[in-house]
């Protein structure tokens, strides 16, 4: 890891900034733990939205169900998916957002995104491919090429993916990979016999 991407980390899992100093509502209701996996040597970037309960308890990212089914989309192993020599990890929130009124996941802070996202992608010019999981990420990492329903933007990856803009990495823009999303899953089957080979394929690839 260069001087630099060393030094942005450890500025990242040392910050305060939504609980201490919030620029977007209120306080992070608990002690900050930020979860984020930056590499200088990594082709891939797995970009989701924020931890949750347990990643927030381990500090590892996607140890979790979820994690689990990402792994089995992407066509690989724990081994791989942790080693960041061959895979980055840089969620929208660096730390788990806490609980909505239902119980579910508040947003990522956006806080991060402002204080930390271009900075990282900056240090990381060697990515060839982003795995943007979810509206947030693929609102930051597509701009205007993110649709209106992340079923519409899923469905235009091919687009997305096969036309690269200059100056960026490919993006392959995935749904969330948890349970609440199965219903999802068997409305849109060409997700798993279209979209899941080309990323499998690009995975492959890409980790050598």
């Amino acid at each position: 890891m260069s001087e630099s991407l060393l030094e942005l980390h450890s500025d990242i899992r040392a910050c305060r900034v939504c609980r201490d100093n919030p620029q977007f509502g209120a306080a992070l209701p608990h002690e900050p733990n930020p979860v984020c996996v930056p590499s200088e040597t990594a082709r891939i970037c797995i970009c989701g939205q924020a931890p949750g309960t347990r990643v927030h308890a381990s500090g590892r990212p996607f140890t979790d169900p979820s994690g689990v089914r990402l792994r089995d989309w992407m066509g690989i192993g724990e081994d791989v998916f942790y080693d960041t020599r061959r895979i980055s990890i840089v969620p929208m929130g660096f730390c788990f957002p806490g609980h909505d009124k239902h119980g579910g996941d508040l947003p990522p802070r956006r806080e991060c995104r402002a204080t930390w996202h271009d900075r990282v992608f900056a240090a990381m010019p060697q990515l060839e491919l982003v795995i943007a999981v979810g509206l947030y990420a693929q609102a930051y990492h597509m701009g205007d090429e993110a649709r209106s329903t992340l079923t519409e933007t899923v469905r235009n990856w091919r687009a997305v993916h096969d036309n690269p803009r200059e100056g960026r990495p490919r993006i392959l823009p995935l749904p969330h990979p948890s349970w609440r999303n199965n219903g999802w899953l068997k409305k849109n089957p060409w997700f798993e016999t279209e979209l899941l080979p080309v990323l499998r394929s690009e995975v492959a690839r890409l980790i050598v």
